[in-house]
């Protein structure tokens, strides 16, 4: 469980002299990943209150309740309600169809090292460079490394387990503190 503490560049830099004072092998990383409906759920959550169309449903949301206040005319708290339960409804929706997709009924594994990111599942491998990621971020559930403006990787943090301040700090080191916004 998150504990709120913003991933700062210090706390980047201390876990990078942790790991070498501890002389831990930075060579690999390596985790099977099975997606699941709640963490593609996590994400998109994330993803869409982050962004400007779920901000702006939140403030239009907002403005209903307040009319609804000062008005009490029954269409503005209906389209206030509207606007509150429509996306998380709608985004639950998406994550239970996209879970239907056959990439997901299997495992994903995940090889990080000092080229990037490694994706196989079956015959198919990709490779994600360092320099295509854009950003890093966290969600209560997950870390999310974006390769794109809506390409990402999601890494379960029950996945990550103990090696997840290892993760961070290979990231960190190959993806820059300041394009990470993680809580730890």
């Amino acid at each position: 469980m998150p504990t709120g503490i913003v991933f700062t560049q210090v706390k980047m830099e201390e876990i990078l002299e942790e790991k070498e004072q501890k002389n831990v092998n930075r060579g690999r990383l390596h985790f099977e990943v099975l997606m699941t409906d709640k963490l593609l759920y996590d994400y998109m959550i994330h993803h869409a209150y982050t962004h400007f169309s779920g901000i702006l449903s939140v403030c239009f949301a907002a403005l209903g309740f307040m009319f609804f206040a000062k008005t009490h005319e029954i269409m503005y708290l209906a389209l206030a309600v509207l606007l509150v339960l429509y996306l998380p409804i709608n985004l639950g929706y998406r994550a239970k169809v996209q879970m239907m997709n056959p990439v997901f009924k299997k495992p994903i594994i995940y090889d990080i090292d000092e080229d990037g990111i490694r994706i196989s599942q079956d015959e198919t491998v990709n490779m994600a460079e360092w320099g295509m990621c854009e950003k890093v971020i966290s969600t209560r559930q997950s870390i999310v490394v974006y390769t794109g403006k809506n390409n990402a990787t999601i890494f379960p943090r029950k996945v990550l387990g103990e090696e997840l301040a290892a993760f961070l700090a290979m990231t960190a080191e190959h993806v820059g503190p300041k394009k990470m916004k993680v809580r730890y």
